[in-house]
């Protein structure tokens, strides 16, 4: 892509996704995430039905009668978007490529997130990590981040969730909100990975995936490209055995895949590409307000 086709990309996904953040999602993304970073602020004496959780030992055992640990909300928030570059992405039979889909639905979150005056910061992974742009805050770091998706070249095709949870948990120090955007065609087990990393920080996933996965077209035979391996074949979509082993597969992966949220413990949310993302993001935040 050139650069003043990347320019124009970008100036019009600014329009698109700062117009939502601003008129839709602004006081939803405020509910949604803020309080969920808590800042610890002073200690105070015990008082009948505070959380013995919260006691705070050392003052405690200096003063011989009890103390709690005051925390209050945390004014701003770190923002990580953990985006999956895989060849995978670079699909879509319907409205639109899932790589268009991610980075509209990142720019729309990126938005939302300054104007609650939340750093942002990126993890592009592949089945390595591609890239990491530490958070900061701004217009002009959002507009080099959507520059970055729309013209990044990864350097591998395939996908390790895995690896991109356990970087995340490694490189950002203080919690952290963290939207992990994919399709989740990783074939190995993340789940205890997740779990691990959303105890430290809130990690939200939200699955982008095309129709034609879910449920293939009577067309006769269709060759198939798998974009991370490279395999090719061939396949009869007139068969209806072909379609409905398709159909029983996606059906599988999709129950394993919501397992893995619910054991983890993450929100999740998934939108197809031929459908609006506006309705699945306002879902996540309401489930979470």
């Amino acid at each position: 892509m050139e650069t003043s086709e990347i320019l124009k990309r970008v100036r019009q996904i600014e329009i698109k996704t700062r117009g939502l953040s601003n008129n839709i999602f602004a006081g939803e993304y405020h509910s949604a995430f803020k309080g969920r970073g808590m800042a610890f602020s002073e200690v105070r004496e015990y008082q009948y039905g505070d959380d013995i959780r919260d006691i705070e030992w050392n003052v405690t055992a200096r003063f011989n009668k009890p103390f709690i640990k005051v925390f209050e909300e945390e004014r701003e928030l770190t923002v990580m978007l953990l985006i999956d570059v895989s060849g995978s992405l670079n699909f879509g039979t319907q409205h639109q490529l899932k790589r268009d889909m991610v980075t509209e639905i990142a720019a729309t979150l990126a938005f939302s997130a300054i104007q609650n005056n939340d750093k942002i910061g990126v993890i592009f992974f592949s089945d390595r990590i591609e890239k990491f742009i530490p958070p900061q805050k701004g217009r002009k770091h959002i507009l080099y981040i959507i520059r970055e998706m729309l013209d990044f070249h990864p350097e591998s095709q395939k996908t390790d969730i895995q690896q991109a949870v356990e970087y995340l948990t490694r490189v950002i120090k203080r919690r952290c909100t963290a939207f992990l955007i994919s399709d989740f065609l990783d074939n190995k087990d993340f789940r205890q990975t997740l779990t691990i990393a959303n105890r430290k920080h809130d990690v939200v996933a939200i699955q982008v995936y095309d129709k034609r996965l879910a449920e293939l077209p009577n067309i006769g035979l269709m060759k198939v490209h798998d974009a991370e391996s490279g395999m090719e074949q061939i396949i009869d979509t007139s068969s209806k055995a072909v379609r409905n082993a398709q159909a029983t597969w996606w059906r599988r992966k999709s129950d394993k895949l919501k397992d893995t949220f619910t054991r983890s413990n993450v929100d999740a949310v998934s939108v197809r590409t031929d459908q609006d993302y506006v309705s699945a993001l306002m879902s996540l935040f309401a489930k979470r307000s």
